[in-house]
């Protein structure tokens, strides 16, 4: 039996960064490089060198193309990294969309703070160029080693990374989707792994039922259109707004909700979704059924996309009720601070949070009750309606995480929780633990295990 070691370089013991580091003798093998949020992009913690010489890594597997999973690939690149990158075909096809809209952004805010980007487009097109689609299911063979992508069910493209060598298996799940999502299937099942690092963003609570959130967001709408209000929907580009407009597209049709505008304030997620409609084949089997009948499932009556900002400030002094989606989900920046600033201070607004909202966050800070919220150097107070949908999140909750741990539990030499805040990454431990007598470990940052694979 090999001995190796498993290096946790980002994602223990918070939600973001994921950076993990597979040695064995011969090559070392990264799971996913992404940003930490919280704060801004160009932020210290991004910006600093890397705990390990990046021409050392060999292969680099990506889960999806989340920010906080892909976001310093450019900056490995920039840092000597020439080896290969490997994710699905459709995460692929995404990623250059998140990198062009992540830069605009590092350039504002290194702008603001008198510092260089730490990376350019220069490094985002060499980081491409290294960059191959695989399918699902689709064998990797490198020397001893072969990898295998399957369905994590979390957004378009996302993927559960098995690495198996002689009759060890490692997995690394990546972020596990939230069953049922209105789009995708549910993640593959989990089988006879010995070590696997597993995320633990809601590892300490529940979602509400997919009925449930439908309702909840069937009631906002309602009240909306009762009372003429506008509901504000700080929205990730990715996988969120498609879901949302399924589900809205899927209310007003069938006629639960009288028409309503819907504005996608988002340049970002209107590039998406149009990736999204080049991989329908990888949608559930009543949502591609739903498309053959000739429904646009991300479209509707009074669905407009904004692509000037000039007409961000048009949708805000329309009167009547209205719905608006802008970026980013976390409040961390683009178009959804301008309507913030504008509505959060509006007895007669709504702002509807519909995924988690990270520490530190200005989604955090509304979401927790804070009165006044500082945006752009400018305080505004709140006094809009807060309503919080969890149930829409693109993340497994705790039983879920728990079914994916039990279905491989027999065979576990040691599980890792991370990608989550401490609490949740405690709490989900403790009940694999307790409930499954599974050996169990939270790792902290730069933390190194020794594993026989």
């Amino acid at each position: 039996m090999q001995k190796s070691k498993i290096h946790f370089y980002g994602g223990a013991g918070y939600v973001t960064g994921a950076n993990f580091v597979l040695e064995l003798e011969d090559k070392k093998i990264m799971l996913d490089c992404g940003l930490i949020q919280g704060g801004r992009f160009a932020s210290d913690l991004n910006r600093r060198d890397f705990e390990y010489d990046p021409s050392e890594i060999d292969y680099l597997f990506i889960s999806h193309a989340h920010m906080d999973h892909i976001g310093r690939v450019p900056k490995l690149v920039k840092d000597g990294f020439k080896g290969k990158i490997f994710s699905t075909h459709a995460t692929l096809s995404l990623v250059p969309y998140m990198f062009e809209d992540a830069l605009k952004i590092m350039r504002s805010e290194a702008q603001k703070e008198g510092k260089e980007p730490f990376y350019d487009m220069e490094d985002v097109q060499k980081a491409l160029s290294l960059w191959q689609g695989l399918d699902y299911y689709e064998n990797l063979q490198i020397d001893d080693l072969s990898v295998e992508l399957k369905n994590a069910g979390h957004i378009l493209g996302s993927a559960m990374i098995f690495l198996n060598r002689g009759d060890r298996r490692f997995v690394y799940t990546g972020d596990l989707g939230n069953a049922p999502e209105p789009l995708l299937p549910d993640a593959d099942k989990i089988e006879d792994a010995n070590y696997m690092i597993i995320e633990s963003v809601y590892g300490d609570r529940l979602h509400e039922e997919r009925e449930q959130r439908v309702e909840i967001l069937k009631r906002v709408l309602l009240e909306a259109h009762r009372k003429s209000k506008t509901v504000l929907i700080p929205t990730f580009s990715l996988e969120r707004t498609q879901i949302l407009l399924l589900e809205m597209n899927n209310l007003i049709e069938s006629r639960q909700v009288p028409h309503t505008k819907v504005y996608l304030d988002s340049p970002l997620a209107s590039k998406l979704t149009e990736v999204f409609r080049q991989y329908t084949h990888l949608f559930r089997k009543e949502v591609r059924e739903q498309i053959a009948k000739g429904d646009d499932i991300f479209s509707f009556p009074d669905f407009v996309e904004i692509s000037n900002p000039k007409d961000s400030f048009k949708i805000l002094k329309e009167n009547g009720a209205k719905v608006i989606l802008a970026g980013s989900g976390m409040s961390t920046g683009g178009r959804v601070l301008l309507h913030e600033k504008a509505l959060l201070e509006d007895k007669n607004a709504i702002i509807l949070f519909v995924g988690y909202q990270g520490v530190g966050t200005i989604g955090r800070k509304i979401q927790e009750g804070n009165k006044k919220i500082l945006i752009d150097d400018q305080w505004v107070r709140v006094r809009a309606k807060k309503v919080s949908i969890s149930g829409f999140s693109a993340h497994a909750d705790r039983d879920m995480l728990l079914k994916a741990i039990e279905s491989t539990a027999d065979t576990l030499d040691e599980l890792y929780i991370a990608l989550g805040e401490t609490r949740s990454s405690l709490f989900l431990a403790q009940r694999a633990h307790d409930y499954l007598d599974v050996p169990v470990h939270v790792p902290q940052n730069g933390e190194v295990r020794e594993i026989d694979f």
